[in-house]
């Protein structure tokens, strides 16, 4: 059984990943998006050639023997292309066997509670609360994350005063009985963040997202140890290495890996082991409505590990207008706020053939 050909369709935002092997059989993965026509260029330069002619049912090896071959290169841009050749083989397995991912990585669990991710900084307090307490009402959800400070804002708010006004607006307004979530996205500074930690605690938040430079693990373990509320970070990392530190530091309290950002399924799950020995929970990050959120849920249905809930981006076509039909049917449906893992073989969704004849396209095939 031989990989022979692997293919890219892509926009400046997704590139999904089709790979054949030598008996016709395909599977569907997807790179990192973001800049994803530049990871297309990098997935057939420095993935695609090494493994044409591997044998696709080891996948572990084949992730393995580019990291070998790429050691010079081993940053974000290898993981993010790697991502694609991972999920497309995790998907080609899963169709051979006629089960879904979730069912070869042991599942326990067909649906998982989602909590609502706003993007959104642009927006009042009282707006945010209004359209969070919608979806509460119409589908269900009983988990939400909201912004606070500016993205890396180095103190600076989004403007003058918004972080203490949303914090309060939005927890009331959702009232008891729901899990609320906040993101900083590295906004504050160790003082600064501990400050809004209090506030976040005296408000009922319980998740309190990459609130210091998340390169700074340093200031992060300041924070942690400052407060009583869930620290949560990581969904920038891919480097061991650096997991290993943020474990070891006690950096944050849960970890969130991006299956994408990490360079796909296998060295997510190494990543989950390593923290499940540490006594460390996982709880992704899966920000838009790509693959990555279906890969994310094959995950979470089987780590034993994982946290309460999966992370849901309530961004519609005006925030996200690239992430429209990408797949046939819809596998996001929330209902009474959960999301069910897609049963279907491999990944369980189809991506949708009007949005590949749109796509750039590019091959690269095992030499006869």
């Amino acid at each position: 059984m031989k990989i022979t050909r692997l293919e890219t369709f892509t926009d400046p935002f997704v590139c999904f990943v089709r790979v054949t092997t030598a008996d016709g059989a395909q599977g569907w993965g997807q790179t990192s998006t973001y800049h994803a026509d530049i990871t297309a260029q990098v997935f057939h330069r420095q993935v695609a050639p090494w493994v044409l002619g591997g044998d696709p049912r080891d996948i572990a090896g084949l992730v393995r023997l580019v990291e070998e071959r790429e050691h010079k290169y081993p940053g974000s841009y290898r993981c993010r292309a790697l991502a694609g050749l991972d999920t497309a083989l995790w998907d080609w397995r899963g169709r051979q066997e006629g089960r879904s991912v979730a069912a070869l990585l042991g599942a326990t669990r067909t649906s998982l509670r989602a909590y609502a991710s706003s993007m959104k900084r642009d927006i009042t307090p009282e707006e945010e609360a209004a359209r969070l307490v919608r979806l509460r009402d119409e589908q269900g959800f009983d988990a939400f994350k909201w912004r606070v400070g500016a993205e890396c804002g180095r103190d600076v708010d989004e403007w003058p005063g918004r972080t203490e006004a949303v914090v309060p607006t939005v927890a009331r307004a959702l009232g008891p009985g729901v899990a609320k979530l906040v993101d900083a996205n590295s906004g504050f500074s160790p003082a600064r963040a501990i400050a809004v930690g209090h506030l976040l605690q005296d408000e009922g938040i319980v998740h309190y997202e990459e609130p210091c430079p998340y390169w700074e693990l340093e200031q992060s373990a300041e924070v942690t140890a400052a407060l009583a509320l869930d620290v949560t970070g990581g969904e920038q990392d891919w480097d061991f290495n650096i997991w290993r530190r943020m474990m070891a530091l006690k950096a944050v309290n849960v970890l969130q890996p991006d299956v994408m950002y990490m360079g796909g399924l296998t060295r997510t799950l190494q990543l989950c082991a390593m923290a499940d020995a540490a006594g460390f929970t996982i709880t992704p990050h899966s920000a838009n409505l790509s693959l990555v959120t279906v890969c994310t849920a094959h995950l979470l249905a089987a780590i034993p590990n994982a946290g309460p809930y999966l992370e849901f981006s309530i961004e519609g076509p005006d925030y996200y207008p690239w992430q429209q039909d990408l797949f046939l049917g819809d596998p996001f449906r929330i209902e009474a706020g959960r999301m069910a893992v897609p049963e279907g073989p491999g990944w369980g969704v189809e991506i949708n053939p009007a949005w590949l004849e749109r796509a750039s396209y590019q091959s690269s095939e095992l030499e006869a």
